[in-house]
């Protein structure tokens, strides 16, 4: 049987602490805070839970490469094939 103190423990959640932040730094996020009605402790853990939330430019690049790489030639690939034809055409037309 698990006891109680032990559910209690696993339940628990992580703790962060962060040092030498600023006097006036810690002021603007206590002001933050209390303008939304919120602890500072709350105002804090949402606004990590915020940028958690939101991938990073790295992320968002590798999904960005994973989408293309089975889409075939690059745009620039085809832009070029087209006006090489053109090219070609026209050079075909001024020779008559």
């Amino acid at each position: 049987m698990v006891s109680a103190d032990c559910t209690k423990i696993a339940s628990m959640s992580s703790y962060v602490q962060i040092r030498n932040v600023p006097e006036e730094t810690r002021g603007a996020l206590k002001a933050r805070a209390a303008a939304r009605g919120e602890s500072l402790n709350t105002y804090l853990l949402n606004l990590l839970e915020r940028d958690v939330a939101r991938p990073s430019v790295t992320e968002v690049l590798d999904r960005a490469a994973q989408r293309t790489e089975g889409a075939g030639d690059p745009a620039i690939d085809t832009l070029r094939a087209v006006r090489e034809e053109r090219d070609e055409e026209l050079a075909r037309r001024v020779r008559r």
